[in-house]
């Protein structure tokens, strides 16, 4: 019995600590968010990697995945004769879930290893270090910037998912479904309202955010070498993007819950 809640409890013990040590982190960075002095180099050239480096691959992520939803939901719906709704189910599903997730995870992907890659390489080389021995604070200089970034980035990002989206279910369905393209906007405004937009951009700040962070932390805690660098790369990636799942969840029920 004692060894059952030994292995139950060793895990759970260590997932704490990590929440905890996360949570500090997380703290620390925002606290040198509000004090003097702050890096604005670093902070553009954060917010230039994350928001324009990262537009091409949202970009084309968010016109395909309108495409393909108009598509399936055309299929499906024809079933029941209710082809009318495809414009509604596209742009909600676009702003509310879609672009917001998909954003996320694809910049979770590219922007999330590259941090964590870099903050360790500077970590296992003693560049953190170095930076220490001169009087400048690795969390304001490193940390906090790309922290920022994220959460100002991501929305930007997300701003033009949504518009490609739904640029693609529409031209989808104008072209290949039959659609009168008047009557096809026309569903789409009438049934958008702004809690749609911004819960949308909301979870976009927060996954910005939660991508910045986890990419920091992975990287500002790296050992071991080039080995380290690599397995901080992978984890930055992974957690970023379960986060991801698990605030999407939590925010689409505090915006839409009854």
């Amino acid at each position: 019995m004692n060894s059952l809640l030994a292995a139950i409890g060793r895990p759970v013990l260590v997932l704490c600590r990590t929440a905890g040590r996360i949570a500090l982190f997380a703290l620390s960075g925002l606290s040198h968010l509000v004090r003097p002095p702050f890096h604005v180099r670093m902070f553009v050239r954060a917010l230039i990697e994350m928001a324009y480096f990262s537009l091409p691959v949202v970009a084309l992520t968010a016109i395909f995945t309108g495409m393909v939803l108009a598509l399936q939901s055309y299929t499906g719906f024809a079933r029941f004769s209710a082809q009318s709704a495809v414009a509604s189910v596209v742009v909600l599903s676009v702003t509310r879930e879609l672009g917001p997730v998909l954003a996320g995870l694809m910049v979770a992907g590219r922007v999330g290893a590259a941090m964590a890659a870099e903050i360790g390489t500077m970590r296992v080389t003693d560049q953190i270090d170095a930076l220490a021995t001169l009087s400048t604070d690795p969390m304001k200089y490193l940390v906090a910037p790309r922290l920022l970034a994220g959460v100002i980035a991501l929305p930007a990002l997300v701003v033009v998912a949504d518009i490609l989206g739904v640029l693609g279910g529409y031209i989808v369905s104008t072209t290949s479904l039959g659609f009168n393209p008047a009557a096809y906007l026309h569903s789409t405004f009438s049934y958008l309202e702004t809690i749609d937009v911004v819960s949308g951009l909301v979870k976009a700040a927060v996954f910005g955010f939660l991508i910045a962070l986890m990419g920091c932390y992975n990287g500002y805690a790296t050992r071991g070498g080039a080995e380290g660098v690599g397995a901080a790369t992978t984890a930055a990636v992974v957690s970023a993007s379960i986060l991801i799942l698990a605030f999407d969840y939590v925010l689409t029920g505090l915006f839409f819950s009854q």
